[in-house]
């Protein structure tokens, strides 16, 4: 049987990155806190890119600002093009029947 995959919250995640950037022995530590020393990397190296933006949780990234706006100007361009190409279908299909 395959083992159930464990969540940790954002504030386990943040206390343990904490204490590893305290502590010189990450191996040590992860074993305290029952979890995989490759986790504490991980965790430590989000949490240096991000900050307290890191760990969002059920796998939402956190966007800035820019990168929200720029998100929907995408997806605004996307539905703007799709209708461009469905008006110009129409127009060629309606443009045979009149000939």
């Amino acid at each position: 049987m395959r083992k159930q995959r464990t969540h940790f919250d954002k504030a386990f995640k943040e206390n343990a990155v904490k204490l590893s950037l305290e502590r010189k022995n990450i191996s040590e530590l992860a074993q305290e806190l029952g979890i995989a020393p490759f986790l504490l990397y991980r965790w430590r190296k989000e949490y240096q890119q991000k900050g307290e933006a890191s760990f969002p949780g059920h796998g939402v990234q956190s966007l800035s600002e820019d990168t929200k706006r720029i998100a929907e100007l995408e997806k605004r361009l996307g539905e703007a093009e799709t209708e461009r190409d469905i008006l110009k279908k129409a127009l060629s299909i309606i443009s045979k029947r009149d000939r």
